[in-house]
């Protein structure tokens, strides 16, 4: 900051703006020592060298380095800092972006690409697909599918992010990408974070899948039926063989697994394109390891994610690919219902409406944000197969950091200390105890949680998604990829201990088809965040609004995660309020390495790149 100031540190400038360093009593240094440093450093630097063009500064109206370091430094005028900023964050910003556009370069270069055949005559699978669908695409689902029709015809890997609200309709998208490597001759793989949603897509791409056939001149008739397999890590020995011998034969089509898909065993005749759902879950090298499983080519690769960020986010963590979202819901779908109920007597309207809804033959679930008690094991590990708080953007939502909040499964619970007076937070063992006996007594009860053996798991979920069971009680295993058009209602207890991304999917698992639906948050004495995170779920359905208020509230550090945990950290850029700015530096970058791919008339980019840009971070970013 900077303020007026008169006499102030050793060096007794009076009447003059006086800048305000950070102070720290255990180092023993005060804001005038700084001061007094900073103004000696600045003196015997003189001009800074300026490594970017001249054509650039006046296009963007950028002030000079040297200018911006004096500026911010040392003003004349307190309005002075504020060119002086615009410049030094627009200095950070451009060198990720030109970090990340000249790493998507190099790898379009050097990568060794399949040129699909997209317009595959009497074998075209994608039309026959989307032509056997019980529902029309959306326009959006469409040009999804133009875009990546033209990234996979093409001779270089597709690299590109499907992002998605929830319930837009991503699996129809990814199924048809993989169909265009089928039809090319190519195998395809899915890999999804958790057992639970391995389930369900393999269950969804079979039913959607159906009847279609693919050219074999070995059969009788010169065709046999489209083959998706699965495998996790409960797949039996001898399933798992089959599987194998399938995949190298290339009589397994569509593999769709958890991160078993990894494993040194699991060998492709000719992969061609992979899709990775919720690739935020996944560590990047589990991501690599699935690319390389390409053979001698590279296959293309689709990743989705169904956790809006911001666009200036979603620029910075993935600018190194392309970005396609679904912005239109499927016709026919509600808005859900949300009410935030924040006293007892309030959660038997909740409880009311899940007895309504199951009475006239719906379904209902309810998701509690621990296992057990506190004390008891209470750690959810929600992805069975991996944490799902690998490294990686979106990891453990909610949980910023220094916000004072511990990751719990993937969510966010507030410290014990901070937790004066309040109730302690519920589990699925005690609900589904508690509400068999009380508020939903005669009611077909289920238990789903991470801890529950992979079987008995699928048993539940089964069961629920056959009618057998009226309400899942769960934690947030459920959180992404099930899908069960019957379930119209969903309570989240404890609902101020989830983050809003977290609160969204949860919602997300209702209201999938044309029937009303409701979600109820339960939560009582809350405040501050909490308190707008909440009132934000209630406002809005859109789940891109939502990772604005979610952005704005946690900062954009939990946003970036690992990207930027090395020498080129944002210090003073900010992907809240310097939108323009991630927008100028990404035109600039791209800009400039279309004229010069090498930066070979930028000694001091390249130079200055080296420096902020360490090998290991150019490394997780080649990576990723």
């Amino acid at each position: 900051g900077a303020g007026a100031g008169a006499g102030v540190g050793p060096l007794r400038r009076t009447g003059l703006v006086v800048p305000i360093y950070p102070e720290s009593e255990k180092a023993g240094v005060t804001s005038a020592e700084l001061r007094s440093y900073v103004d000696e450093a600045l003196r015997r630097a003189g001009r800074f060298a300026e490594p970017l063009p001249e054509e650039l500064l006046k296009r963007r109206r950028l002030i000079g380095r040297s200018e911006a370091f004096n500026g911010i430094h040392r003003p004349q005028a307190p309005q002075d800092r504020w060119p002086a900023r615009r410049r030094l964050a627009f200095d950070e910003l451009f060198r990720l972006q030109l970090e990340l556009v000249l790493r998507k370069r190099a790898a379009a270069e050097q990568a060794r690409g399949i040129a699909h055949d997209v317009h595959a005559g009497a074998t075209d699978l994608v039309r026959r697909f989307l032509g056997g669908l019980f529902f029309e695409p959306t326009a959006a689902q469409r040009r999804a599918l133009t875009e990546i029709a033209a990234d996979l015809a093409a001779p270089r890997p597709m690299h590109r992010l499907l992002q998605g609200d929830v319930g837009s309709g991503k699996t129809v998208v990814a199924l048809a990408s993989l169909l265009f490597g089928v039809q090319s001759g190519c195998q395809g793989a899915l890999m999804v974070p958790t057992e639970v949603l391995a389930e369900q897509h393999f269950l969804s791409s079979t039913r959607l899948l159906a009847g279609l056939e693919v050219p074999d001149a070995s059969r009788l008739g010169g065709s046999r039926p489209l083959v998706v397999g699965l495998l996790t890590s409960r797949t039996g020995a001898a399933e798992r063989a089959r599987l194998r011998r399938g995949l190298a034969e290339g009589s397994v089509d569509i593999l769709v697994g958890t991160h078993a898909l990894l494993t040194d065993d699991v060998v492709f005749g000719s992969l061609g394109v992979v899709v990775i759902d919720e690739q935020h879950r996944f560590g990047v090298d589990q991501r690599a390891a699935l690319r390389d499983k390409g053979g001698g080519n590279d296959p293309d690769v689709l990743v989705m994610t169904a956790t809006p960020i911001p666009r200036t986010a979603a620029m910075t963590v993935y600018g190194d690919l392309d970005l396609t979202v679904l912005d239109e819901l499927p016709a026919g779908r509600r808005p859900i219902a949300t009410v935030w109920l924040d006293t007892v007597e309030g959660e038997e309207v909740a409880w009311e409406s899940v007895r309504r809804a199951v009475a006239a033959g719906r379904r209902a679930y309810v998701v509690c944000p621990l296992v057990r008690p506190r004390g008891e094991e209470s750690s959810d590990d929600s992805s069975e197969e991996g944490d799902p708080r690998a490294a990686g953007p979106g990891a453990g939502v909610g949980a910023g950091a220094g916000s004072g909040r511990l990751p719990l499964g993937g969510l966010s619970i507030v410290e014990e200390e901070q937790e004066a007076g309040r109730p302690p937070p519920r589990s699925a063992l005690e609900e589904h105890a508690r509400l068999a006996a009380g508020p939903l007594g005669g009611l077909r009860l289920g238990l789903l949680h991470g801890q529950l053996p992979a079987r008995e798991k699928e048993a539940v979920m089964s069961a629920f998604r056959r009618g057998e069971l009226d309400v899942l009680v769960a934690t947030t295993v459920i959180e992404v990829g099930v899908d069960i058009p019957e379930a119209t209602v969903m309570v989240i207890e404890d609902a101020d201990r989830f983050g809003i991304a977290q609160l969204h999917q949860l919602r997300g698992r209702v209201g999938r088809a044309s029937e009303e639906s409701f979600c109820f948050l339960l939560a009582s004495s809350v405040s501050g965040d909490g308190a707008r995170r909440l009132q934000a779920l209630v406002e809005s359905n859109d789940g891109f609004e939502l990772a604005e208020v979610d952005l704005e509230l946690r900062g954009e550090g939990t946003v970036l995660g690992a990207r930027q945990k090395g020498r080129n950290d944002l210090r003073l850029a900010s992907l809240r309020t310097d939108r323009d700015l991630v927008l100028d530096a990404r035109e600039e970058a791209e800009r400039l390495v279309a004229a010069d791919p090498v930066l070979a008339a930028a000694p001091l980019l390249r130079d200055e790149l080296e420096l902020f840009i360490g090998e290991e971070e150019s490394s997780y970013l080649s990576k990723s």
